[in-house]
């Protein structure tokens, strides 16, 4: 009687037992398959998938809109009334599920690549279904309450495009050797006609996209317009207490051009500087009067206002976490800030021979100044002693009124109108959100001799691309960021950029062209083994101390008649059975 024994010598592969291990709680060989996966597998693949595009997206929104994190806590504590930086946690939570759900994918493409059985653990079932709800939970309530925000990211695909053009098809080139692998190893021909086809489309659709990549910086140097000038918006928040004397001050250092505030009239006709509707967030209205902290600001007399500090909150809050970066003396003035007037503002402008934007907020109907609110603000403006060609007036209400008591102010529309009904208006001025001018509305608006200032605008990116676009001023939070922008941050002409493209097509198509082709010969050299001496993983040292070989022996022992047992065939072959250690001659 003749008994088949198999036997076969390993070497452990740490690598795989990780993959496999990490993604399924696969560790051992025995739990390994090389499989099919099933289908219920590939429909968690596909939402492996679709929850990391989703996230890349939601990811990428986060960091471009860093530019208007600012406006998304005030939009904030204007619901629930508690002033917190609300993009921290945001900006963890999916920090961290892109970072786990990056890494799945990672683990799945190894699976792939090595032939194994896809087959995700329940656990990362549950974390990636909580990473794609919390994730749609977060567009949707992004659409509903700071929906215009999505309007950055076809912005910033402007001064980011080419580069991510370049990234992802260095991304989807490195991917042609997974796709190579499996099109060699493949036995179907229908599956390796759908496997190339696929892939080639998406490889030949990201060799056309730069036809359908717009930038403002893709032009000829010779082209470019000056640089923009920066206005002070609130001064200098990020420096100092927004709306204040020393917030101005600050600015000033920066060398900006201009200065931006919003104007609130009093109950006695004083126009003063505050944005909010209330005191509350800006001052220490609670501790000076906390029976009227809820009150509308333009409900306190100026003896009143007089009376609050307008900078502790500042140092206490610190909303744009700056705060430690300042001097003992810094603070020590910012603690003392008071509720700035518009006439002091004036002054400080008049004095520096910069221009001054602002807007009028107009009292609610009750308010003894409801319908006095231009002539009160137009009286501090003559009483200022301010030059009217330095102030900016952005009202539609009269108008024509304020035209005529004040011909030289600078009329500034607050809505995007029309050429034909600016120029009707004598209106020399436009004040928009980033978002609301195009680059080609800019240029036509600057042929027409109107100029264009946007806001809020705070990062160099922005400030670039807008640079480009032919914008004659803009409005910031930080112009102690805007000043180090010398020059766009890039530039370059239409035939370098053509230039760049083609060599990236080629150097792509040429890589990829060379994986198929070298996967292709190595696995028709695999095939060409006989399947009896296929060899496994196992590192068996041989005697000429130089070449490590994978074995299976099928061993072949007669049972009771004294055939040689497998120890002593291992033996006879140098190799020792119990330890897998090749015995040295």
């Amino acid at each position: 009687m003749v008994k088949h024994q198999p036997l076969q010598v390993y070497e452990r592969q740490l690598c795989l037992s990780c993959i496999t291990g990490i993604y399924g709680c696969r560790w051992k060989r025995y739990q390994r398959s090389h499989d099919d996966t099933t289908k219920w597998e590939l429909l968690w693949s596909l939402i492996l998938l679709l929850t990391f595009c989703l996230l890349l997206v939601w990811f990428y929104f986060w960091l471009e809109a860093h530019n208007d994190y600012n406006e998304f806590n005030w939009s904030l504590y204007n619901s629930s009334g508690e002033w917190s930086d609300g993009t921290v946690p945001i900006l963890a939570t999916t920090a961290a599920g892109f970072t786990y759900v990056a890494f799945l994918m990672v683990l799945a493409l190894c699976h792939v690549a090595l032939g194994q059985q896809l087959n995700l653990h329940w656990l990362h079932k549950i974390g990636v279904t909580a990473a794609l709800l919390t994730t749609i939970v977060g567009v949707i309530s992004i659409n509903k309450t700071w929906g215009q925000e999505w309007d950055v990211v076809p912005i910033s695909l402007q001064a980011t495009g080419p580069f991510l053009h370049i990234g992802a098809l260095a991304a989807v080139t490195a991917l042609s050797w997974i796709v190579a692998g499996q099109v060699a190893r493949a036995e179907r021909l229908m599956f390796q006609v759908v496997v190339v086809l696929l892939y080639l489309s998406v490889l030949l659709g990201l060799y056309v996209v730069p036809l359908y990549i717009t930038s403002p910086c893709i032009m000829e140097r010779t082209s470019l317009k000056p640089r923009p000038d920066v206005i002070g918006h609130q001064g200098a928040p990020m420096l100092a207490p927004e709306n204040t004397l020393w917030s101005f001050q600050r600015a000033l250092q920066m060398n900006v051009t201009g200065l931006e505030a919003d104007v609130v009239v009093s109950v006695d006709g004083v126009p003063f500087l505050m944005h909010d509707r209330t005191l509350q967030r800006t001052t220490d209205v609670e501790k000076v009067f906390p029976d009227r902290q809820m009150d509308e600001a333009s409900y306190f007399n100026w003896t009143d206002l007089q009376q609050l500090n307008a900078g502790k909150w500042f140092l206490k809050d610190d909303p744009f976490w700056t705060v430690n970066n300042l001097s003992p003396r810094e603070k020590n003035l910012i603690a003392n800030q008071s509720v700035c007037s518009l006439e002091q503002l004036l002054k400080l402008a008049s004095y520096h021979n910069i221009t001054v934007v602002f807007r009028l907020q107009r009292p609610p109907p009750q308010h003894p100044c409801h319908h006095s609110w231009i002539n009160d603000t137009l009286q501090a403006v003559q009483q200022s002693g301010v030059p009217q060609s330095l102030v900016m007036w952005t009202p539609d209400e009269y108008r024509a009124q304020v035209r005529r008591a004040a011909p030289a102010l600078i009329q500034t529309s607050l809505m995007k109108l029309s050429r034909q009904a600016l120029q009707h208006s004598n209106i020399s001025r436009l004040l928009l959100r980033y978002n609301q001018a195009s680059t080609s509305e800019i240029r036509d608006f600057s042929t027409a001799q109107i100029n264009v200032t946007l806001y809020t605008v705070n990062e160099p990116w922005l400030y670039s691309v807008l640079w480009c676009s032919g914008v004659s001023s803009v409005s910031s939070e930080a112009p102690h960021i805007l000043r180090k922008v010398p020059y766009p941050i890039w530039l370059m002409t239409s035939n370098e950029y053509c230039l760049i493209w083609v060599t990236a097509d080629i150097i792509s198509f040429a890589v990829v062209i060379g994986i198929f082709i070298f996967l292709k010969y190595r696995m028709s050299g695999m095939h060409s083994y006989n399947p009896e001496q296929i060899m496994l993983s196992a590192a068996v040292r041989t005697s000429s101390r130089d070449i490590n070989v994978m074995k299976e022996k099928l061993i072949f022992s007669e049972v009771g008649n004294g055939v040689g047992s497998a120890e002593e065939l291992y033996g006879d072959n140098g190799f020792d059975y119990y330890t897998n250690q090749g015995i040295n001659q």
